[in-house]
């Protein structure tokens, strides 16, 4: 381990091998930070928190904070940080609540900086948060979804697995797997083509996720017409149902489909 001499560590925390803490860090009690991660300046490590291997937490940054939550009454919670995550400058990220105990940001993701993950949320592997971006309780983040900067995501919504989010939005509703969306009130825009190509999926896959959110999203305005028709017209594959199981999952609602732009929207 190779830390400042003006960093301050708690006793009580386990610090791996190989882990470089620089100047003003302080690690509190009940922590774990694995081997050959790096702890930036001025960073606050804060009890509860659990940080996996080759990790990098960057100035300023307040990792494991108590829940802004007016029903947490300081029972013991945590947040797990997996392997290789990057959380970048001033970033807020608090520990669960009682409803799930755990907030968790899974391997490699990387959130930018200023942004806020609040309790009890679940940032899946590869996601990349952007900066800035604002995360409100019990929000899911699927695997390699990407959310662009300035963007607030309310309380309770689900992002899907490769879904893309245009910055600068609210998103109010849950987004499936796949796609990117944009606009105000948050709407369908395409599938998310150029990142699934970056992640190995072929033209044939691709060619079938766009018809299965043609179907949804464009061919008709009505959601509920639209999964009669893929039922009808798509046979059934994994990407169908992993389509329709998120669908059918969720609470807060589907965002909006295909809509045309107002010439005064250009």
């Amino acid at each position: 381990m190779s830390h400042s001499s003006h960093a301050l560590i708690h006793a009580k925390a386990k610090i791996g091998a190989n882990v470089t803490i620089e100047p003003f860090v302080t690690i509190e009690a009940d922590t774990e930070i694995g081997d050959d991660s790096w702890i930036g300046a001025h960073a606050c490590i804060k009890s509860g928190t659990r940080i996996g291997k080759e990790c990098k937490v960057f100035q300023g940054a307040i990792v494991g904070g108590d829940p802004q939550d007016l029903k947490y009454s300081d029972e013991k919670t945590f947040l797990e940080i997996s392997d290789k995550v990057t959380i970048r400058e001033y970033c807020t990220i608090n520990r669960g609540t009682r409803a799930t105990g755990t907030t968790q940001i899974k391997k490699s993701a990387l959130v930018m900086a200023y942004a806020h993950v609040a309790h009890d949320c679940l940032v899946d592997e590869y996601a990349i948060l952007a900066n800035n971006v604002q995360l409100a309780g019990h929000v899911y983040i699927g695997a390699h979804a990407i959310v662009g900067g300035m963007t607030a995501v309310q309380q309770f919504v689900k992002i899907g697995d490769h879904a893309f989010i245009g910055g600068g939005t609210l998103v109010r509703k849950d987004v499936p797997p796949y796609i990117r969306v944009a606009r105000e009130p948050l709407s369908y825009v395409g599938v998310n083509k150029i990142g699934l190509k970056r992640r190995g999926f072929d033209s044939d896959t691709i060619k079938r996720i766009h018809e299965i959110y043609r179907i949804l999203f464009v061919k008709h305005q009505n959601l509920s017409i639209g999964l009669r028709q893929l039922e009808k017209e798509i046979q059934d594959d994994p990407l169908k149902d992993e389509v329709l199981q998120f669908i059918a999952n969720s609470e807060k609602g589907i965002i909006r489909g295909f809509r045309k732009m107002r010439s005064d929207e250009y």
